[in-house]
């Protein structure tokens, strides 16, 4: 199959019904990251093969979980999942934060080249992040700990809001390792098509921030 076809293929077995335009956008973005990443080390797979399935698919399994609200993307790297997310999501504003500068000027010139308006780039670090207001959804990628993901992302998180984060085999250990009235909501298994092993999307929430909010 040529990548359109395996996009599309994969948007069904996903039960995900995305229009033409997106589908056409998502490959563009696919090409300008494989363009780039010849570069700039923007993700660690270069397999221009393997870019529908384990970026642009992978990315788009957690579509079905996200809720309204603003969402950010922590450690974006080369935009993932938050540039397919924003794609396939017009109505969400998404916010992709990275502190490499070669990261994020790549990001910014997706945004251009791709129209995406309802994206805003941030080039700084976590802990010098100060958004006007929090996030519904907190998404990445890119942590290797669960621990590291929420500790410095808490104070960011709206009361109500969630973390969704991706992995592959379900980790015990990270989950028994988690700070303190963080609760793991949902813990669900993904197939992504093209991807071989498990894969799972763990939907966090802040039970201190809730109590907090209700009191």
């Amino acid at each position: 199959m040529n990548p359109a076809e395996q996009l599309a293929s994969g948007l069904r077995a996903l039960g995900l019904d995305i229009d033409a335009p997106a589908q056409a956008r998502l490959l563009a973005y696919a090409a300008l990251l494989d363009k780039w990443n010849r570069t700039f080390n923007l993700t660690a797979l270069r397999a221009p093969d393997k870019a529908v399935s384990h970026h642009l698919l992978d990315s788009l399994a957690i579509l079905p979980y996200l809720g309204e609200g603003v969402l950010l993307d922590v450690g974006s790297g080369g935009g993932l999942p938050g540039i397919p997310l924003a794609i396939t999501r017009p109505d969400l504003a998404v916010h992709l934060l990275d502190s490499n500068s070669k990261k994020t000027a790549f990001l910014q010139q997706a945004v251009i080249e791709l129209e995406l308006r309802n994206v805003t780039v941030h080039c700084r670090r976590i802990e010098e992040f100060q958004p006007a207001q929090p996030f519904a959804t907190i998404v990445s990628r890119a942590f290797a700990e669960l621990a590291d993901f929420v500790r410095p992302t808490r104070s960011l998180l709206a009361a109500d809001g969630c973390w969704l984060a991706m992995k592959g085999l379900l980790p015990h250990e990270e989950i028994a390792r988690l700070p303190a009235g963080i609760v793991v909501d949902r813990a669900l298994p993904i197939r992504v098509p093209g991807v071989d092993g498990e894969r799972h999307v763990l939907i966090l929430k802040d039970a201190g921030a809730v109590r907090r909010e209700g009191v």
